[in-house]
């Protein structure tokens, strides 16, 4: 028995919600992108994730298909992302997945969307610094944003590739370069740092760690990451050796994964956890809810760097205020003086990738 016309249009709709309409064929004719809305597909933001393929990107998939304010959620790598999109997608939650193949496919992965998240890139390997990322990671990005300047200019960017003390300045290098930069819309991910420094500072004081909030500011990498601890909520002192202790922690968080994974990797599942808790962060703000909140490496006056990272309010621009330091002890002036120093070093390292 021949299928009906009915069954053929159904049966291509489904077919055409995994990949492009110029990947899908069905009776000889290409499906068209508005032919593939999901029935019953629920409001909301349209996002995409470049490297969703990766260590953090499938977890950070399989997370964002679960959020309910993600209606279209993209999936573009280079190497199995169809695979990675056929799986996701059989998750019954309300956001439509696609997939996206090779760079011939980025623009199309980025049309329309209203957030981008970027953790493509190489991880680090024990041994590795963050350093030792660059020359790989620096040219994904600028492809990536070359893409993002084409396709989505007023997309909110959610970068996430390390190493993000220059990965950022290099987006923005390449978002001025094309004409489209806007500050507020490019964000440096910290959120890794801040949901280590409430785990580990809710251990030491015997808390829940939903119950703990530790501004993290300066950076993502080694010293440039300066948790204030005098700042902690809810209000509490720490002994020197407390303070040196959970400093260090906090700093050397990333190693400490490294380390314990024997070169079988980096951290992956707590990254791909806080990026879509900043990501669900970015969305609210961009629904308009009022008082949203985190950390996150951006363009900033707050000290004479070009970018820093501290507390910001999210709204529907992106990062639509930036908030000061706040008062600091001594530990912390310190710290502080050591993070710029190394941060002004990174920044520069990032902006001459795109001038030289």
């Amino acid at each position: 028995m021949e299928p009906s016309v009915e069954a053929n249009g159904r049966i291509a709709r489904i077919s055409a919600h995994l990949f492009p309409p110029n990947l899908q064929m069905v009776d000889g004719s290409a499906l068209r992108r508005a032919d593939c809305r999901a029935k019953g597909g629920a409001p909301g933001f349209k996002v995409a994730i470049l490297g969703a393929a990766g260590g953090i990107g499938q977890p950070l998939a399989m997370l964002m298909k679960m959020n309910p304010l993600v209606s279209v959620l993209h999936l573009y790598d280079v190497v199995n992302a169809p695979g990675v999109t056929a799986d996701i997608s059989h998750m019954d939650t309300g956001a439509v997945v696609r997939g996206f193949l090779g760079q011939p496919q980025l623009e199309s992965a980025l049309a329309g969307i209203d957030l981008v998240i970027i953790p493509a890139g190489v991880p680090r390997k024990p041994g590795m610094t963050r350093d030792d990322l660059f020359n790989i990671n620096a040219g994904i990005v600028r492809t990536l944003c070359e893409g993002i300047a084409k396709a989505c200019p007023k997309a909110i960017v959610n970068l996430i590739s390390n190493p993000v003390n220059s990965t950022v300045p290099i987006a923005a290098e390449v978002f001025k370069k094309a004409g489209t930069y806007d500050p507020k819309r490019l964000l440096g991910v910290t959120m890794l740092d801040v949901v280590r420094a409430n785990t580990f500072i809710a251990e030491v004081l015997g808390l829940d760690p939903r119950e703990v909030d530790v501004p993290v500011v300066g950076g993502h990498a080694g010293v440039t990451i300066l948790p204030l601890l005098s700042q902690v909520k809810p209000p509490c002192s720490f002994s020197k050796e407390e303070t040196e202790y959970l400093t260090n922690r906090i700093q050397n968080g990333g190693t400490e994964v490294v380390e314990a994974k024997a070169g079988a990797g980096s951290a992956t599942l707590s990254m791909a956890y806080a990026a879509v808790k900043f990501a669900d962060a970015c969305l609210r703000g961009l629904r308009g809810d009022a008082g949203v909140v985190e950390c996150a490496f951006v363009a900033s006056e707050v000290t004479e760097l070009p970018f820093f990272a501290t507390k910001v309010r999210l709204g529907r621009n992106g990062a639509d205020e930036i908030y000061q330091l706040g008062p600091l002890n001594e530990y912390e002036r310190i710290g502080l003086e050591k993070a710029k120093r190394e941060l002004a070093a990174s920044i520069q390292k990032g902006v001459s990738f795109i001038k030289k």
